[in-house]
Formats: C-alpha cells, structure tokens, sequence
C-alpha cells in the first residue's frame, strides 16, 4: 500500500505562491524520482499544496533532503504536513480516454 504526504504551504503573497508553483512545476519530477505520483494545487492564492504519493516509506524518506530544500524558501509563513497511508487512489480511466 502507497504512502502520502501531503503538505500546505502559505505563502506572504499570491505573487510568492506564483513563482513558487512556477517553479516546482519546472523541477518537481526531476527532484522527487522516489515519487509515484505527485499533484500540486493552488488554492486562495497564497496557498500551495502538494500531494506526493510513494510505494514505501523508504522512498519517502528518500526526498526528504529535497523536500527540506524546498520548505526553506523564505516566502514560506507557515507549513501544515500530513503523511499516512493511501487506502484508496481510484483513477477512473474511461474519463482520462
């Protein structure tokens, strides 16, 4: 069974969260090889969160230096994280067709 992470991010500003979304959308796959699935979502403009899905503990901890990388970006006003294991990731493929 898959393991989740999933991490809220506020931000000083929309502008802040922007770029940072940016950016991640540039690198995110490069940097979480470990990762089976990532998705990042933008919500009340300053607000990042990241959903981050592994088939083990191990390859979580695996991005942890990333991962603490990216936590340190000064813009960053508070983080909220969660991590547990999936017990439902339903993909229904007829509508991805």
């Amino acid at each position: 069974m898959s393991i989740a992470r999933i991490t809220t991010m506020v931000f000083k500003s929309q502008a802040a969260a922007d770029a940072a979304a940016k950016s991640y959308e540039a690198i995110e796959a490069n940097d979480f090889k470990s990762a089976e699935q990532l998705i990042g979502i933008q919500s009340n403009g300053n607000k990042l969160i990241g959903v981050t899905l592994f088939d083990s503990q191990e390859a979580m901890d695996r991005s942890d230096a990333v991962r603490d990388e990216r936590m340190a970006n000064p813009d960053i006003i508070s983080i909220d994280g969660v991590v547990g294991k999936v017990r439902l990731n339903h993909l229904n493929w007829l509508m991805l067709g």
